[in-house]
């Protein structure tokens, strides 16, 4: 039997934020571990990924959560925005940044990785342009430049993890 694979807008109520708030985490444990100290990846789980900072990131207008769910498990989630800073490459377009993607190890399979990232790019359609800042020796670069991102060293943005940033960009023509 195959699994089903569901990508679903998250929304605040008590199942979606409850959803969020574990895979957000489970995922930044994950994506972090050993890359970062463990104390300096706390940090960041607390001030990203507490009550109170979900529920002003979801409230926000600028902000859409996507999970994706294995037979009704959330097995990975993803954060679309066109709020944040703007790299000056940007100037006078239309831009979303995908600004967290991850797809816990467990459900590797590509087919998750897909839906999620798809759904990703189709709420950005309308966008002039769509950039991704992910770390160097990431697990998703190549994943990413499949659909047509390159890499770019024209972007500078704050970063808030001490790791190598890698931009990404995809500008449509």
């Amino acid at each position: 039997m195959s699994d089903k694979i569901v990508t679903k807008f998250t929304i605040g109520n008590k199942e979606g934020f409850d959803a969020l708030l574990f895979i957000s985490t489970a995922i930044a444990k994950e994506k972090f571990a050993g890359k970062i100290d463990d104390q300096g990846l706390q940090v960041y789980i607390n001030r990203n990924f507490n009550e109170s900072e979900l529920l002003k990131e979801l409230n926000s207008l600028s902000n859409q959560y996507l999970i994706v769910y294995v037979n009704d498990e959330p097995a990975g989630y993803a954060k679309v925005t066109s709020k944040g800073t703007r790299p000056t490459i940007f100037e006078g377009k239309t831009l979303a940044r995908i600004a967290d993607f991850g797809v816990l190890e467990k459900h590797s399979d590509p087919l998750i990785r897909k839906a999620l990232f798809e759904k990703c790019l189709a709420i950005s359609t309308a966008q002039q342009a769509v950039w991704i800042s992910e770390y160097e020796n990431s697990p998703y670069l190549d994943f990413f430049e499949s659909y047509g991102f390159k890499r770019s060293t024209d972007i500078i943005a704050p970063q808030e993890l001490p790791l190598p940033p890698v931009y990404l960009v995809k500008e449509k023509i």
